[in-house]
C-alpha cells in the first residue's frame, strides 16, 4: 500500500519528512517516481489528471488545497472519495488576510496611500467599527473562522450561504431569494465561496448594483467567480470604491490587464492562504486511520455538489 503525492516537489519532499517520521509503514512516492501503479493505494493531488483513471487499486484522492473546483471530476470514478483539505493552516493564513484587508478597507488605507502619493496630509474621519457591515459570502469552515474574528473588532457581521446556518453573533442569510436583501445591508463583501456553475460569474453587475454605492469587495474564493468588466465599470462609476483581489481570472493576471493600473485595486498572486506541509500530513493521516475503520474522513466532497 503507496501514497503517492502529485504536487509540488518541494512541498513533496516536507510531506515525505513527515510522513517517515509519522507513518514509516506506509511508503510515500512523489510523482513521477510512482512505481508500481497496482501497489497506490492514497493520492494528495493539485489537480491529478488522468491518475485517477489509471491506477488500479486506487481506495482515496486527497486534493492538496482547501477546494476541488481544479479537479476535473468527470475524470475521477464515482466510487472513489475525494477529500478536500481541512487543515489549520489553511484557517489561519485566511483569516490573516481577510482581516488585515478589511481593516485596511475600513481604516480608509486605500485613500490614504492615494494621498501620499499626492503628498497630501489630511487626515480622514474615523468611522467606528461597529458602524461598519461586514458580509461574508460562503459559510464553510473558512467563512465561519472570519466572522469570527471580525466579531472581535465590534463589525456587524452577516453571512450568506446556499443552505440556513446559525453562527453566533451573525446575521444569517439563505438562498437566493435573500441574496440582494444580505447584499444591500453589506459595506464589505468578502468571497469565500467555491467555485461550482452557481457561482461562476457571481461577483458581477446584479451583485455590484445590490450593495450599497461606496461598498468594497474583497475576493479570496476563485478567479472565474470575478466578472472582471463589471468590476472595473463598477469601480470607474464609484458603485464600489475598492476591491481586494487575491483571485482574478485569468491567473497570473497578464502584464498590461487594466486591473493592474486601477489606483483602487489592490492584488496579490493568490497567496491568502495555503496548506502548511506538516499540519497537511496531519490532516491526511488522521482521515487515512478513519477510512481504514470505515468511518466518514472529514473534508469528504459531496460529489453532486461538486464540493
Amino acid at each position: 500500500m503507496t501514497f503517492l503525492y502529485k504536487a509540488d516537489p518541494a512541498r513533496g519532499a516536507k510531506w515525505a519528512a513527515r510522513f517517515a517520521q509519522l507513518a514509516p509503514e506506509l511508503p510515500f512516492r512523489v510523482w513521477p517516481d510512482i512505481g508500481d501503479p497496482a501497489e497506490i493505494r492514497y493520492l494528495a493531488a493539485w489537480t491529478p489528471d488522468d491518475l485517477a483513471e489509471t491506477l488500479p487499486n486506487l481506495e482515496v484522492i486527497f486534493s492538496v488545497g482547501a477546494g476541488v473546483d481544479q479537479f476535473d471530476l468527470t475524470r475521477v470514478p464515482p466510487h472513489l472519495p475525494v477529500v478536500r483539505m481541512i487543515e489549520p493552516g489553511i484557517v489561519e493564513g485566511m483569516v490573516e488576510y481577510v482581516t488585515e484587508a478589511v481593516l485596511a478597507v475600513h481604516r480608509d488605507l486605500f485613500d490614504y496611500a492615494l494621498q501620499q502619493q499626492a503628498q497630501v496630509w489630511k487626515a480622514l474621519p474615523v468611522r467606528a467599527a461597529s458602524g461598519r457591515r461586514i458580509g461574508v459570502l460562503g459559510l464553510g469552515m473558512l467563512g465561519t473562522a472570519v466572522l469570527e474574528r471580525l466579531r472581535l473588532f465590534s463589525f456587524a457581521c452577516a453571512g450568506w450561504s446556499r443552505s440556513a446556518r446559525q453562527i453566533e453573533g451573525v446575521e444569517c442569510y439563505a438562498g437566493e431569494a435573500s441574496l440582494d436583501t444580505f447584499l444591500a445591508r453589506t459595506d464589505i463583501l468578502v468571497c469565500l465561496l467555491p467555485l461550482t456553475d452557481a457561482t461562476r460569474g457571481l461577483l458581477g453587475r446584479r451583485v455590484y448594483a445590490a450593495l450599497p454605492d461606496g461598498a468594497s469587495l474583497v475576493h479570496v474564493g476563485r478567479g472565474p467567480q470575478l466578472n472582471t468588466s463589471d468590476l472595473l465599470d463598477a469601480l470607474t462609476s464609484g458603485r464600489l470604491r475598492n476591491a481586494v483581489l487575491d483571485v482574478t481570472d485569468p491567473e497570473p493576471l497578464p502584464a498590461g490587464h487594466p486591473l493592474w493600473t486601477q489606483p483602487r485595486v489592490r492584488i496579490t498572486p493568490h497567496i491568502a492562504s495555503a496548506t502548511r506541509p506538516d499540519g497537511a500530513v496531519d490532516a491526511v493521516l488522521a482521515n487515512l486511520r478513519r477510512h481504514r475503520a470505515g468511518q466518514p474522513m472529514h473534508g469528504q466532497i459531496d460529489r453532486t455538489r461538486g464540493y
